[in-house]
């Protein structure tokens, strides 16, 4: 039916427009010359992602509207890849963030994170010295550790405010030692003693009162990563179920619209056709 073509035009015209905020944030991202290293590696998938989108979302709507059935064939072909490919980015992003979570702390709002608790090929990426030294350049240039301060009435806070926060995982994991760890709290960002160290954990030795390193360095920080990661894929990956489920209605109808426009193609007469049935039926006689 005709529908089925105005439809999946119109979808796919949709589609099309969302492709270009993508697009134009990736190339914004590829002419920023102060980016961190972290946003350099997000101008390329952006930039991918959105020619992609636009690339089949053209040829869906060309074939639609124009009922070309060679660009109906070439959308649908490329369209049931995207939807292989993101069923297996769904399945992939929960089975590497299945595991880990962080730790409740005795009197303590805010939670702290052990590399121990996560195991797989995400913390083995995220471990990898190579990845990390991007990675915590990222943290660094984020300032999200110089964002802690709070005052109450121009006074800082006291501990046992700052016991009562909610920190991020990024907060919590690489902006200060451990728990366990025994330091004194000057405030968020500045710890003394530690009379109460642990030896066997290593993070303890590695805190650092000087802003640049802080606990950069710790495992405690690779941790908070690997949580922040698994909240993230977590919500990417509720969204692609249902991006994954919008394409499959689509995919269908385009599947609808592929077989009309093969169904018309076959019903229409050739142009000699045309022409004798159009003459008067006295001159076939």
């Amino acid at each position: 039916m005709r529908t089925s073509n105005h439809l999946i035009g119109l979808l796919n015209f949709l589609t099309f427009l969302l492709s270009i905020p993508i697009l134009a944030g990736g190339i914004w991202l590829s002419t920023q010359a102060n980016s961190t290293e972290c946003l350099r590696f997000l101008q390329w998938p952006l930039i991918v992602i959105g020619v992609s989108i636009m690339v089949v979302s053209l040829a869906g709507f060309a074939g639609a509207c124009y009922r070309n059935t060679f660009l109906m064939w070439l959308y649908l072909f490329v369209m049931f890849f995207v939807i292989v490919a993101l069923i297996a980015f769904i399945v992939f992003a929960y089975a590497v963030t299945d595991k880990g979570a962080g730790r409740t702390v005795p009197s303590r709002t805010y939670l702290d994170y052990f590399l121990e608790d996560y195991s797989g090929w995400l913390k083995d990426r995220v471990a990898d010295y190579g990845y990390w030294v991007k990675i915590s350049s990222c943290i660094r240039d984020s300032k999200v550790c110089n964002k802690m301060g709070r005052t109450v009435g121009g006074v800082p806070e006291t501990v046992e405010m700052f016991s009562l926060r909610r920190l991020s995982p990024i907060e919590s994991g690489c902006c200060k030692p451990l728990t366990e760890c025994g330091f004194t709290y000057q405030n968020e960002t500045l710890w003394t003693g530690g009379e109460g160290m642990v030896p066997s954990n290593p993070d303890c030795t590695k805190w650092n009162n000087d802003q640049a390193q802080l606990c950069y360095d710790c495992n405690s920080c690779k941790a908070g990563v690997l949580a922040t990661l698994k909240k993230s894929w977590r919500k990417v990956s509720v969204i692609n179920i249902v991006v994954l489920i919008i394409l499959a209605i689509v995919y269908v109808i385009g599947i609808a619209a592929f077989r009309n426009n093969r169904r018309i193609d076959n019903e229409e007469p050739s142009g000699e056709a045309r022409m004798e049935k159009a003459r008067p039926s006295w001159i076939h006689s």
